[in-house]
């Protein structure tokens, strides 16, 4: 990992910050251009929009393919506080968006709260369906920071 990608998994973190602060579970996730410009932030809102799918990075896939042509949504990267959920995988699959890059696992966020019934890797599921994504994470350098945002009153 990137001290550039580091860089916006931390911004990540602060939109998940964000949204824990307003009353929303803690996920934040912005996507990069090729060449680095950050084209949108999002930060969960399922609960204050009482939005079942409002998950940041579905939103960031929902706008990329309204708003970007194949080739500028293959070369962008995804930064997400934590690893995909499958709905947010296959919007993410479908969408043609690029890489991937995750501060928190699935597997760490089931440890923490012991639920792991939709607590799938993302890899495993990409690989499933044979999308071809670049995915990295967890960044262990930030790991005590999105446990912080998860187990924190």
């Amino acid at each position: 990992m990137t001290p550039g990608d580091l860089t916006h998994l931390r911004r990540a973190l602060e939109l998940a910050r964000a949204a824990r602060d307003a009353g929303d579970d803690p996920f934040g996730s912005l996507l990069v251009s090729g060449d680095g410009t950050t084209l949108l932030e999002e930060r969960n809102t399922v609960t204050t929009d009482r939005d079942v799918t409002a998950h940041p990075e579905l939103k960031l896939a929902r706008w990329a393919f309204r708003s970007l042509d194949p080739d500028e949504r293959r070369r962008s990267t995804v930064y997400t506080s934590g690893e995909h959920c499958p709905m947010c995988a296959v919007a993410h699959a479908n969408a043609g968006l690029g890489r991937l890059v995750f501060a928190f696992s699935s597997r760490q966020l089931a440890q923490l709260t012991g639920d792991g019934g939709w607590r799938l890797p993302v890899r495993d599921l990409f690989d499933r369906r044979g999308i071809d994504a670049v995915v990295e994470g967890p960044a262990t350098e930030l790991t005590a920071e999105a446990t912080r945002l998860h187990t924190a009153d």
